[in-house]
C-alpha cells in the first residue's frame, strides 16, 4: 500500500468510515445479529492492518479524529431523553433503582468471576468500569491503578455484545416493556447498547441515553470502592 496513503492524516478516518460501510451493507443484506456493523468493521480494520503490515499508531493518527468526534455526538441522545420527559418523571424512582442494580451487578460479576478463575486484582479493577463509555471508564482505570489498554478492551466487548445480545435474550425473556430495554442496554452497553436501542424505539432510546449517563455517574462512586478492597 502506497505510503503516502497510509501515512495520510486521512488513512484511518477513511479506512474506519470505509469499513463500517462495508459493515452496514452485509448487516442488510444478511439481518443477523452477529453481523453487528461496528464488530465487523472491527475485524476488517484488523485485517487490513496485518495484511499490509500497518501499525496502529499510524492507522490511529486519522482515526482519532472519528473518536473525538464521538463524545460530543452522544449530546444528540439528549433530543428523544426530552421527548420522553414524561415518562421519566413517572418512572424516577424505578428508573434510578433499576439502573442502581445494574451498575452494582456489574460490578458483582466481574469481582466474582475474576476470584473464580484467579485473575490478578490489577486486572479485574481494569474490568470494572467496562460498562460505562470510554473517556469515564479510562479515568475511572486511571484512578484505581488499572491498565488502560485493557479497559477498553472491556468497554469495547462490553458494547458490542450488549448490543448483539439484547435483541435475542429480550425475545426469550419477553422483555417488551419500552422503558426496561433501553434502560438495559444504555446501563450494560453504554454508547453502543443505546445506539441498539434507536433501532428499538424512541423510548428506548431516551431511557438508553439516560442510562448512559447515571451509570457513569454511579460507577464512578462504585467502582474506586470496589477496587479499594480488592487490593
Amino acid at each position: 500500500m502506497s505510503e503516502v496513503i497510509v501515512n495520510s492524516v486521512y488513512f484511518g478516518a477513511a479506512l474506519s468510515l470505509a469499513c463500517y460501510s462495508l459493515g452496514l451493507v452485509i448487516r442488510k443484506h444478511v439481518p443477523s445479529e452477529l453481523c453487528n456493523p461496528l464488530l465487523l468493521a472491527t475485524i476488517f480494520i484488523i485485517i487490513i492492518l496485518k495484511a499490509f503490515h500497518i501499525d496502529y499508531d499510524t492507522y490511529n493518527h486519522g482515526a482519532y479524529h472519528i473518536t473525538a468526534l464521538m463524545q460530543p455526538a452522544t449530546v444528540c441522545l439528549a433530543v428523544p431523553l426530552f421527548k420522553q420527559i414524561q415518562a421519566l418523571k413517572k418512572n424516577v424512582g424505578a428508573i434510578l433503582i433499576s439502573i442502581f442494580c445494574g451498575c452494582i451487578s456489574h460490578v458483582l460479576v466481574v469481582t466474582g468471576l475474576g476470584y473464580l478463575f484467579g485473575v490478578d486484582s490489577v486486572l479485574i479493577a481494569s474490568i470494572l468500569p467496562k460498562s460505562v463509555t470510554t473517556p469515564i471508564a479510562l479515568g475511572i482505570s486511571a484512578e484505581i491503578g488499572g491498565i488502560e489498554a485493557v479497559t477498553v478492551i472491556g468497554v469495547v466487548i462490553a458494547g458490542m455484545m450488549g448490543a448483539m445480545v439484547a435483541p435475542w435474550l429480550y425475545r426469550v425473556l419477553r422483555i417488551q416493556e419500552p422503558i426496561a430495554q433501553g434502560l438495559g442496554l444504555g446501563t450494560a452497553s453504554h454508547a453502543v447498547g443505546t445506539s441498539k436501542a434507536v433501532e428499538f424505539g424512541e423510548t428506548q432510546a431516551a431511557m438508553g441515553s439516560l442510562a448512559i449517563v447515571v451509570t457513569g455517574i454511579m460507577t464512578v462512586v462504585i467502582v474506586p470502592v470496589v477496587a479499594g478492597w480488592i487490593r
